[in-house]
């Protein structure tokens, strides 16, 4: 029997796992994907935001001011990218500069650094700024992290101390037993005496399974977006905001960590769950609102849209508690600043739930995570010594990321390893430059199906049963 089983391998599944990995208990991770970080986690903003907007006195500000001030700490414990570009929220009206002030306000209670700057004074920062702009709130502690490398470093890390983690496990069934609960999957069945519900657009499915009852509802809400090539890196400095309203943030422009630019998301209430489909209206939403923030963008330079799905939920905050069974452990309705509060929502889980009933006892030899080799970012010396070592590093597979066999291998070979196309793009980037693939993606499948011993035609896209290739040349249809 397991100590603890974690159902949702997202951002805030992985890191409460890697928590956990922290100490002596016995830790599974179930996942009903391919992958890690496969569902709101593969698609969001990326932003760790300061604090300031969550309304007062709610589990969404508490968490969030928290959190934001883990991540560098996190990132540097777990070897992956994190990069403090700073904010500014945008007004182009006096209502709107009141909304700043408040803003301001309410920072500044949270030990939040900003200051409010005319137009003169942002145009020093930010020279591409709407002519419709004309104050603005800048805040330097926002930063940029990339969600699925966190998630994946944090999993790989928590597996190099003991944790399990069992991909295209979908839950399907749960009961409460004497000593814990025996939770099903289409294919197994598992022993636990915590369960902690982390099922994101599907937590109160789970939820319901273990208690009987719906005591919240999931309600997706589609977020969409344009991703411009690294040709506009300079494009803005800052992550740029509109001046909130009741309805979020708005529609964002956001430097990443690997020099892109993300415009979006809007944000549309649906009822499926599962669908990430892009659609002409919301695109053209968004192309409308960023004109409010910046001129002069570069639409030809856009490479990719793609959307996402925000677990919000009924309640209208994160809800972190005990359900009504005993050791079932909702985290659920982690909508934004879910990112930014996720380090967090971990240590508060842990401290909270997990060691009243444990009381583990601290690891002392904790295994740390290799960071990934990366030729594009190794010097000339270093680039000729890893050659000499293994010339595979020599060999360029995606020339848009400069990104080598050798690293596409060592990813597949890592603990929680790629086992797909999307997999092995999330965690080494081919693919995700000009030509999307177009050059490299046969070359990815070539060496996925080498690597892992099966045949190209049994090579993933990106779910379990979701082939690549069709037949091989020649053959009959």
């Amino acid at each position: 029997m397991e100590d603890i089983l974690i159902i949702g391998g997202g951002i805030i599944g992985s890191l409460i796992a890697y928590q956990c990995s922290k100490f002596h208990c016995n830790v599974t991770l179930l996942d009903k994907e391919n992958d890690i970080a496969n569902e709101t986690t593969m698609a969001n903003s990326a932003i760790i935001h300061a604090g300031y907007d969550p309304e007062e006195y709610t589990m969404k500000a508490r968490m969030n001011v928290r959190g934001a001030r883990l991540y560098a700490s996190l990132c540097r414990e777990l070897k992956v990218d994190y990069k403090q570009v700073g904010s500014l929220v945008l007004a182009r009206n006096e209502e709107e500069l009141n909304t700043l002030r408040k803003l301001a306000q309410r920072a500044k209670k949270r030990g939040i650094n900003t200051e409010i700057l005319n137009r003169s004074e942002l145009l020093m920062q930010e020279k591409n700024l709407s002519d419709e702009v004309i104050y603005g709130l800048r805040c330097p502690q926002t930063a940029i992290v990339t969600p699925w490398k966190v998630a994946i470093a944090a999993i790989e890390t928590a597996m190099a101390n003991q944790v399990k983690c069992e991909l295209n496990q979908e839950v399907i069934a749960i009961e409460k037993m004497e000593d814990g609960f025996l939770v099903k999957t289409q294919e197994k069945e598992y022993r636990a005496q915590m369960v902690i519900n982390c099922a994101g657009l599907h937590a109160d499915d789970v939820h319901e399974m273990a208690c009987g009852t719906r005591d919240f509802e999931i309600l997706p809400r589609r977020g969409e977006y344009f991703v411009l090539s690294k040709d506009c890196a300079h494009f803005v400095n800052h992550v740029l905001y509109p001046c909130p309203t009741e309805a979020g943030k708005g529609v964002l422009v956001v430097p990443t960590v690997h020099g892109n630019i993300l415009l979006g998301p809007n944000a549309e209430n649906i009822n499926e769950k599962e669908n990430v489909d892009t659609t002409k209206n919301g695109l053209e939403y968004i192309r409308e609102s960023v004109g409010h923030l910046v001129k002069n963008v570069p639409w030809g330079e856009v490479i990719h849209s793609f959307s996402g799905l925000r677990p919000a939920s009924d309640r209208n905050d994160f809800i972190i508690e005990e359900s009504r069974v005993k050791d079932f452990i909702d985290v659920a309705g982690i909508e934004s600043p879910g990112l930014a509060s996720a380090p967090a929502i971990a240590e508060y889980v842990f401290e909270n739930f997990i060691e009243p009933k444990f009381h583990f006892s601290k690891r002392l030899y904790f295994s740390h995570r290799q960071k990934n080799i990366e030729i594009a970012k190794c010097s000339d010396a270093d680039k000729k010594m890893y050659i000499e070592h293994n010339p595979r590093y020599g060999e360029i597979v995606c020339r848009c990321e400069q990104i080598s066999v050798q690293e596409i291998v060592n990813c597949i070979k890592r603990n929680c390893g790629a086992r797909s196309v999307v997999a092995v793009k999330k965690r080494v980037r081919p693919g995700m430059g000009k030509c999307q693939g177009g050059f490299c993606e046969p070359m990815v499948v070539k060496i996925l199906a080498e690597t892992l011993g099966i045949s190209p035609l049994e090579v993933d896209y990106n779910k379990k049963n979701s082939p690549v290739l069709l037949a091989k040349k020649g053959e009959d249809e």
